[in-house]
């Protein structure tokens, strides 16, 4: 049993950000990564963007303060980079994943260049 204090309003925001998440990435044939842990944590990092920023962020991209290209990288950011996750199986942080994908792990993180993309 872990002896951490538990963040009661960290945890609501996590799963709210989650039950919206789900909503939106399902039709786009994608789901959470099976790794809970992963999806815990990076939903956690979501929630402390989004309380400083205002807006739940990616929490593997960098914001630049150019609000174009900040936008570009909210959560679930799959309809902006659709042909790039769609060609890795899985979004940049791994967050999301095919629906089809049983093992995250073994999906490569390439490049649009390295995919042809550009």
């Amino acid at each position: 049993m872990s002896t951490e204090p538990v963040d009661v309003g960290l945890q609501a925001r996590v799963r709210a950000l989650r039950a919206m998440h789900e909503r939106v990435v399902g039709p786009l044939g994608f789901k959470f990564t099976p790794d809970e842990e992963i999806a815990t944590f990076l939903l956690e990092q979501e929630v402390i963007l989004e309380a400083r920023h205002g807006i739940p962020y990616c929490p593997c991209q960098p914001i630049r303060g150019d609000r174009a290209r900040d936008m570009r990288i909210v959560c679930p950011c799959i309809p902006f980079h659709r042909r790039h996750y769609d060609a890795m199986k899985r979004c940049w942080c791994g967050l999301f994943v095919h629906e089809d994908v049983t093992d995250p792990d073994s999906l490569p993180q390439l490049t649009e260049k390295e995919l042809g993309l550009v």
